[in-house]
């Protein structure tokens, strides 16, 4: 049986429905560990169906650095302005432009570990966002200044 704990604990680290939370940890017999990699396979799977659905908003984010000597901006897109506008959304695309600022990208962003959770990479955590918006997300262009 799973705790109201564990599910809640489950739910405010990965951001994903209760729902999808109840199912992983009941199948990973209450491993919260277990749970979240089960999470993270119901991202893959929810990404690769919805890479072909069409994408026609988003939007842009910008990152200037303190110091001002390095900064980045991304164009993010989703299916529509509901997503766009959701604060998760805003903060995947604040979070890549800090990863862009970091370790720039050129061409290899989606497979660079993530600077917050190196067991993660960029592309896992598009992952994790298709499955807690329920929409397809695409890095349209990006680019990364430097004095």
């Amino acid at each position: 049986m799973v705790s109201i704990d564990q599910l809640k604990q489950l739910r405010e680290e990965t951001g994903v429905s209760f729902a999808e939370c109840k199912k992983a940890l009941e199948k990973s017999g209450g491993d919260i560990n277990k749970a979240k990699e089960i999470l993270r396979e119901l991202g893959k799977n929810l990404a690769f169906q919805k890479k072909q659905r069409e994408v026609k908003t988003g939007l842009v984010e910008s990152y200037v650095h303190p110091g001002k000597k390095v900064g980045a901006i991304i164009e993010l897109h989703c299916e529509s302005d509901f997503v766009a506008k959701n604060p998760d959304f805003q903060k995947l695309a604040h979070e890549l432009c800090l990863q862009i600022t970091a370790l720039g990208g050129e061409p290899q962003l989606l497979e660079q570990p993530w600077i917050k959770d190196e067991t993660k990479t960029i592309k896992d955590l598009l992952n994790e966002y298709v499955a807690k918006l329920g929409e397809n997300i695409v890095i349209k262009r990006f680019t990364r200044y430097e004095i």
